[in-house]
């Protein structure tokens, strides 16, 4: 056994639920690496990173470096004299900060690598229609989520479960893993394993607005899958053509209705209760929405007073 010194390092909200599962095991966290701060809303106000805000209340030093590379940010880290770095939601790290700690640098991943490397593998695993997912730790090298794997362990996708649920799973299960990982490392007890590089890899690329928008061609499970994995952050969007307006919507959640029409793709049909888009192989009944200018709301909430026209329809 050895005594630990761990920097954390880590930005968003699922990063906050390894740092705080490492800080109730009691492990000695010297220092936390997080973006630094950002204007955001209408008065451009400075917007603290989840995990700063979580450091700050439990008085851990933190360290906000807009360069990786900067001199004076890295004589900061070698003060920390850190032995092990857990990098979770963050950054690329060059090589001069993963090499530095005697046990390595590892990082979490929502994903079972080699698939869904990349920014944002919860919501493209949900997108794509998979069944399972999970979470992995691996030693970090020269790429992005290539290294040698130390451990892996899966879930279920429940096939009505939206990427919000499945961040929030995964955040418990990889805190678990990560203490286990830890725990291996501090023994010495552990293997690696190197990722092999399967002819179907899958990517999960950063999301970008025109990536979430939705086609309205595609079969109406592919479309479901679309909007499950993309709520209720960033949202799938569509523009609704009514009264002579284009107007943006977000589509929260939705269920399908499979039966057969001669209908258009994107076209709506509804009354007081329901809306419905038509889809290849049926319709999808829209249950949450938020037309721009209102807030996300059910859509039998919407239509009590908000008029759509009877020709109107998605695109």
């Amino acid at each position: 056994m050895t005594d630990l010194r761990i920097v954390f390092m880590g930005t968003p909200d699922f990063a906050v639920g390894i740092l705080d599962a490492l800080c109730e095991s009691g492990y000695n966290i010297v220092g936390v690496i997080t973006a630094p701060d950002r204007p955001a809303g209408r008065g451009r106000k400075l917007n603290q990173s989840a995990v700063k805000k979580y450091a700050e209340h439990h008085k851990l030093t933190v360290l906000q470096p807009t360069y990786l590379k900067d001199v004076g940010f890295l004589e900061h880290l070698k003060l920390l004299q850190a032995n092990l770095q857990v990098v979770v939601a963050f950054r690329m790290l060059p090589k001069v900060v993963w090499q530095l700690p005697e046990y390595g640098t590892f990082n979490l991943h929502a994903s079972l690598l080699p698939q869904y490397r990349g920014a944002a593998p919860i919501n493209w695993a949900i997108m794509n229609g998979e069944n399972k997912t999970g979470v992995t730790t691996f030693f970090i090298d020269e790429k992005i989520d290539t290294g040698a794997i130390i451990l892996q362990y899966e879930t279920e996708i429940r096939s009505d479960e939206d990427a919000g649920s499945l961040h929030d799973r995964l955040m418990v299960l990889g805190a678990q893993v990560v203490l286990k990982t830890i725990a291996r490392i501090n023994q010495g007890n552990f293997s690696t394993k190197a990722q092999q590089h399967p002819e179907d890899l899958k990517l999960a690329h950063k999301l970008e607005r025109d990536t979430c928008r939705i086609n309205w061609e595609l079969p109406s499970q592919d479309i479901y899958n679309f909007i499950r994995g993309l709520s209720p952050y960033p949202a799938a969007w569509t523009i609704l053509y009514t009264n002579g307006e284009q107007l943006s919507v977000k589509i929260y959640k939705a269920e399908v209705e499979e039966t057969d029409h001669n209908l258009q793709p994107g076209q709506l049909i509804f009354d007081k209760k329901e809306m419905k888009v038509a889809v290849k192989g049926g319709f999808l009944n829209l249950l949450e929405i938020q037309v721009e200018g209102k807030k996300r709301m059910r859509t039998m909430d919407l239509l009590n007073g908000f008029a759509v026209a009877e020709n109107a329809y998605f695109k």
